[in-house]
């Protein structure tokens, strides 16, 4: 018996939204493997596509699980997606921060607020890279993530600059045939 794309969906980011420390962000390595690996929704191209269009669209950060959804099964997948993702992770925000202000007084508590930062951070920058082996291919791609990447973290500029800066030499490059 075949199972139900909607019930698969449901099940992948329902477990998923279970172990989301860090927000959707940090959870884009393994929604990638998820998508594009176990189950075979999206080619990398398309995840590459998506997950663009999710951080440009104005938005929860959580909207690649929705577009993944639609991709498999139309207006009921990106329902039964949204929300897998959305309802266990609120509900374990509810409990947690209601444990948070039990908690707070404890002496170890301040070490663990120290400690979850650099977790978190480390699995944004494990998404940053795993985003970019999906979407870059030659040389070119890696020198517009190289100079993306540079510019966003040694500049106090929009970030909106490296996409335009990125768009336009891409839009160059295919003109002139390199891509």
């Amino acid at each position: 018996m075949t199972e139900s794309p909607l019930i698969k969906l449901a099940v992948t980011f329902g477990a998923l939204s279970l172990v989301s420390v860090g927000g959707a962000p940090a959870m884009m390595p393994e929604i990638h493997r998820l998508s594009v690996e176990v189950h075979p929704w999206l080619t990398n191209a398309e995840f590459a596509r998506d997950f663009a269009l999710s951080q440009t669209a104005p938005g929860p950060n959580f909207m690649m699980i929705s577009l993944v959804g639609w991709r498999v099964a139309g207006l009921e997948g990106l329902l039964a997606a949204t929300l897998a993702a959305v309802i266990p992770s609120s509900i374990i925000a509810l409990l947690v921060g209601r444990l948070y202000v039990r908690l707070a007084r404890q002496d170890w508590f301040p070490v663990l607020q120290l400690a979850l930062p650099p977790i978190v951070l480390g699995l944004i920058v494990a998404s940053g890279v795993v985003t970019a082996q999906a979407a870059v291919s030659g040389a070119l791609g890696v020198g517009i993530v190289i100079a993306s990447a540079s510019f966003i973290a040694l500049t106090k500029y929009n970030p909106l600059y490296a996409i335009a800066g990125g768009t336009l030499i891409g839009l160059v490059a295919g003109r002139l045939g390199f891509l």
